[in-house]
């Protein structure tokens, strides 16, 4: 098991963003992007030319779409992932566009958001959602790809049923503690009971539960929310999983790098201890 980090993609910087996470002693990242426009052969080139100089090597890369997202309870079922109808077509199209330049950097997980999952199988929206995802599975597969679900916006079960539903083989959870948290979806130590054997990634991440029904809960550092991450490496060690720990703070500036460091050498510390 390891620390990663993640980095966002962008048009510019890519080369110095892969250098600094080299130099602060990173050898592993996802790579964060929503811009479709990016994921072209030339990009892919220079990307590839960043891992090797930098010597970081990317684990997942992290498939945005387009249109509107709404991070809430309220407008964020009718927002987010493949589950909206209106969306759905267009964002099956960018996760395998995201998914054939993931695969020109040699990069086998494919992770995304993909909605507030219905809980019930019997809800209208929810056949075309399994297919829309059988589909993109298929997809990926040919690449010799897996489909990763980052966990928050369904519950455990919900999650399960789907992968039971699709079948194909190759569908995992990008388990985000922090997310089943905000969303107050779950505990994520008690959650690896359900999904704990398709767990492929992880996002190093704290928050505390939503306190009205309407908001998510608050992200916070590493060690200031409800994760329990000692616990939680035990336990992923116990269903085998071996991968990063992918640190994620959704913040930005000083606090964001120095939130980073000290979750880099908390979490090291746990990690070496078991």
């Amino acid at each position: 098991m390891n620390v990663g980090i993640c980095i966002r993609h962008a048009a510019q910087g890519m080369r110095e963003k892969f250098m600094d996470a080299a130099a602060r002693g990173f050898h592993h990242c996802q790579l964060i992007s929503w811009e479709p426009q990016l994921w072209t052969d030339e990009e892919a080139v220079r990307i590839r030319a960043c891992c090797a100089e930098s010597g970081v090597e990317i684990t997942a890369f992290w498939c945005g779409w387009v249109g509107p997202r709404i991070w809430n309870f309220v407008d964020g079922p009718e927002t987010l992932g493949l589950v909206p109808p209106a969306y759905r077509l267009a964002r099956m199209q960018n996760l395998m566009d995201g998914a054939d330049f993931a695969r020109k950097l040699d990069v086998t997980d494919v992770v995304s958001h993909m909605g507030f999952i219905p809980e019930s199988p019997s809800d209208p929206n929810y056949a075309g959602f399994v297919s829309a995802i059988r589909a993109v599975a298929v997809h990926l597969q040919g690449n010799g790809q897996n489909l990763l679900f980052e966990t928050g916006q369904e519950t455990p079960v919900a999650m399960l049923r789907c992968f039971e539903d699709v079948g194909g083989g190759n569908l995992f959870v990008n388990l985000d503690p922090a997310n089943l948290i905000l969303y107050g979806k779950a505990n994520p130590v008690d959650a690896l009971d359900v999904f704990g054997r398709y767990v492929r990634g992880v996002h190093a991440k704290d928050g505390l539960y939503p306190v009205n029904g309407r908001e998510l809960g608050q992200e916070v550092r590493i060690g200031a929310g409800k994760v329990d991450f000692a616990r939680l490496i035990a336990r992923l060690r116990e269903v085998g999983f071996d991968g990063s720990l992918t640190i994620e703070r959704e913040i930005e500036g000083e606090e964001q790098i120095r939130d980073i460091m000290d979750a880099k050498t908390y979490l090291n510390r746990l990690i070496a201890a078991q």
